[in-house]
C-alpha cells in the first residue's frame, strides 16, 4: 500500500521559511504526478504546487515565485520549500501523488495517494 508522511511543519514569522518533506513507501518513478495541496480552516483544500515526472511544474497563482517543489526520482522524498512566508500560508498542508496521467494537476480530485498532513502557522 502506498504510504506518504509529511513532515517539516511549524510555526514561523511572517518572511520566514520552511521546508516541507513527504516521505513515500516507494520510489517516486512510480508516481506519475505528485502535489502539494493545503487546506485553511473553513476554506477548500487548494493545489500548492506540483511536478510530474517529465520535470513539468505547475504552482498556485498565490504563489508567486516563494515556493519551489522539487524530488528525485530514484529518491522517496518529495520537498516544498517555502519562503516569504505570508500568514495567509497558514494551513496544513498535504502530500499526495498518483501513478495515473492527469489532466489538471492542482485539482484535488486527480491525486489517489495521500498523506495526513503537517501544519503551518505563519504569524505576523
Amino acid at each position: 500500500q502506498d504510504q506518504l508522511v509529511e513532515s517539516g511543519g511549524g510555526s514561523v514569522q511572517a518572511g520566514g521559511s520552511l521546508r516541507l518533506s513527504c516521505e513515500a513507501s516507494k520510489y517516486l518513478n512510480v508516481y506519475y504526478t505528485m502535489a502539494w495541496f493545503r487546506q485553511a480552516p473553513g476554506k477548500e483544500r487548494e493545489g500548492v504546487a506540483a511536478i510530474v515526472n517529465d520535470g513539468t511544474i505547475s504552482y498556485g497563482d498565490f504563489v508567486k515565485d516563494r515556493f519551489t517543489i522539487s524530488k528525485v526520482n530514484t529518491q522517496k522524498t518529495l520537498y516544498l520549500q517555502m519562503n516569504s512566508l505570508k500568514p495567509e500560508d497558514s494551513a496544513m498542508y498535504y502530500c499526495a501523488a498518483t501513478a495515473r496521467r492527469v489532466n489538471s494537476p492542482l485539482r484535488m480530485n486527480e491525486y489517489t495517494f495521500w498523506g495526513r498532513g503537517t501544519q503551518v502557522t505563519v504569524s505576523s
